[in-house]
């Protein structure tokens, strides 16, 4: 069995402004992103990414696909029926905790074919990355295979850039280093549980480069595959290194040099990764990593023709939805993806 395992984050999937099941809380704080934020509008969205999920896989669709800022479990399930329904053979169910300490209400989740994997639920664990004023949860999930070999994903999504206090990058490296320490952990107690030839997939948006300290020091996530595979300890191999550029076409058609996963004020960054524990490069986990199938997942429709810009966005209205929402739009960070194969 081989499977597609992919990432993307879904920019502000939020359900409609009058969905009725929305905390007053956050309902407050997101009053004025989502005033025009139609139901029209959300189902457009659905589509839009449903239909470049749908691309991946040689047109089959992700096995399982982790993803992240989506608000609840509704709108999931609309994702996920969308994508049920343009493929017949798929049956997607959901991987979902809503975490609640996010400012902005948006949490980590997996969508995943139900035909291929089961979902150990008594193994779902949703990983607190401490932070005075919150942020998003890590989502762990156990899948099993038919065969009954084990792999355990992490979907991340660590702090931002961005700060309150205007400060950028530098003043919220910390946050992301305390991420960073919390994956490490987690991973070294899946290896305690699990013995060390666990396969263990983290993948995320992880808001720093696969340079920076938060994912080499602070998660372990090697560039060298020696050094992961020799190692004692807990250490993840970053697949990212392996798609640090991308050749695509854009939506008109032209060829384009992708330099990441997403660009922001004309630069790019390489933020969405896939990291991978050794028994995944040396298949004693039971399963491997398909050599060279790491990708950034950038299809023709959603490449803008930009220089500085690199997915189209779709946007929220944020009270003028004909200025701020682009319904041929999709999301601000490309997907990301590995294939991976029994042994």
């Amino acid at each position: 069995m081989s499977a597609l395992v992919a990432f993307w984050n879904l920019e502000n999937l939020f359900a409609p402004e009058a969905y009725p099941g929305r905390e007053a809380w956050l309902a407050k704080a997101m009053q004025k992103e989502l005033k025009g934020w139609s139901e029209a509008l959300f189902r457009r969205k659905i589509a839009q990414l449903a239909s470049i999920m749908a691309r991946m896989k040689d047109g089959a669709g992700p096995d399982i696909l982790g993803v992240c800022e989506v608000e609840n479990r509704y709108v999931l399930q609309a994702l996920a029926d969308q994508l049920n329904a343009a493929l017949p053979a798929r049956h997607y169910q959901l991987v979902h905790v809503d975490s609640a300490r996010d400012q902005r209400g948006i949490d980590t989740a997996f969508l995943f074919d139900a035909h291929q994997f089961t979902a150990k639920m008594d193994e779902l664990f949703s990983h607190w990355v401490m932070r005075q004023t919150g942020t998003r949860d890590i989502t762990q999930i156990t899948f099993v295979a038919p065969s009954g070999r084990q792999l355990v994903l992490l979907a991340n999504h660590w702090p931002s850039r961005s700060s309150s206090a205007g400060n950028g990058p530098e003043y919220s490296s910390g946050f992301r280093a305390t991420a960073g320490e919390t994956l490490a952990y987690w991973h070294d107690r899946i290896r305690e549980e699990k013995g060390d030839k666990v396969a263990v997939i983290a993948l995320g948006d992880f808001n720093d480069e696969p340079f920076d300290k938060s994912v080499a020091v602070h998660a372990q996530a090697l560039r060298d595959k020696g050094d992961v595979t020799r190692a004692r300890s807990a250490k993840f191999y970053n697949l990212s290194w392996e798609y640090l550029t991308a050749m695509v076409a854009d939506h008109k058609g032209n060829p384009r040099l992708l330099n990441g996963t997403l660009y922001f004020a004309g630069d790019a960054a390489l933020f969405d990764q896939i990291l991978v524990s050794p028994g995944l490069l040396t298949g004693k986990s039971g399963w491997r990593t398909v050599g060279g199938s790491a990708r950034i997942e950038a299809w023709p429709p959603m490449v803008s023709h930009r220089v500085g810009e690199g997915p189209i966005r779709f946007g929220l209205p944020d009270g003028d939805a004909a200025s701020n929402v682009n319904v041929d739009g999709y999301s601000d960070h490309f997907p990301v993806s590995v294939r991976i194969e029994e042994v």
